[in-house]
């Protein structure tokens, strides 16, 4: 690339962009440079420029941008769903075809000969290749759910968080395709220039499912810890001071099995818990 900078694309607006924002606030990168930037803004080596999803994902399979947070729909659509990348946990949907309640179609192979209206075009025509089904794929820009609901589509290829909005135009759903969610994809070629980004996003990220805990503890029962918390690396085990039946233990545990196990903690013995927040978890 021609820049000095690393070119790494985040989502010009939306819920996915305040997603993204506070994961890289998160990973140590001043919300301040995002909130001020006019299209592009430079922090640190790196170069962020703001862009729609699907338009990320498509001038980063050009090779005119090194990395980009985009979503597996659009890495789908572009073909680079195999390419390096993280999965990030949030804006998780699923790639459906859904069709009108009260139509005759009951599987894909229904919809041979029928006009199936979709946001991603080359994905959904490989889908229906790949299952054999001859159908007429229509590109459309704008919302799905009405032109399946009038009969202008016999079905759509769509995503589905909730279900709700199918569920308002009377469309149920006839497959599931692929789940979804937010990713940060980049190029073979840059990743050694992107490598500090995303092992600050991996930190944060496995910082973001655990929870940093003390506790004093029998000295005896330190080793029942692992039988709590299945796969516990080795605790850190601290004297107390003019305390020889008891030690400090600290260990990291996901946040996910910490409420349902201090019952069994207290069981121990366990007394002094205290959780914190971790910021970072470099393995």
């Amino acid at each position: 690339m021609s820049t000095t900078n690393t070119r790494v694309a985040i989502p010009s607006k939306g819920r996915l962009r305040e997603s993204v924002l506070d994961l890289l606030a998160h990973a140590g990168y001043s919300r301040r440079s995002f909130d001020r930037m006019n299209a592009s803004a430079v922090v640190e080596e790196f170069e962020f420029i703001e862009m729609r999803p699907r338009d990320a994902a498509a001038w980063l399979s050009e090779g005119r941008l090194d990395a980009a947070f985009v979503s597996t729909d659009t890495a789908l659509e572009n073909e680079i769903e195999d390419w390096p990348s993280i999965e990030l946990g949030f804006s998780r949907s699923d790639l459906v075809v859904a069709v009108k309640d009260d139509s005759p179609y009951h599987s894909l192979a229904d919809l041979a000969g029928k006009t199936v209206a979709t946001h991603l075009p080359g994905w959904t025509q490989r889908w229906m290749d790949n299952e054999q089904v001859s159908a007429k794929v229509v590109h459309m820009g704008g919302s799905l759910e009405g032109v399946c609901a009038v009969g202008m589509a016999d079905a759509i290829v769509d995503l589905r968080e909730t279900g709700g909005s199918l569920l308002r135009n009377r469309l149920r759903v006839l497959a599931e395709g692929e789940s979804c969610q937010a990713t940060f994809a980049w190029s073979e070629s840059a990743a050694e220039q992107i490598a500090p980004l995303t092992l600050r996003l991996e930190a944060a990220l496995e910082a973001r499912q655990t929870q940093y805990v003390m506790l004093h503890l029998p000295a005896d029962k330190v080793a029942d810890l692992s039988n709590v918390f299945p796969g516990l690396a080795s605790p850190t085990v601290l004297p107390l001071a003019g305390r020889d039946d008891l030690v400090a233990a600290h260990i990291v545990v996901k946040r996910a099995n910490l409420w349902s196990k201090l019952g069994e903690l207290r069981a121990m013995g366990a007394t002094g818990i205290v959780a914190l927040k971790t910021d970072a978890i470099l393995p």
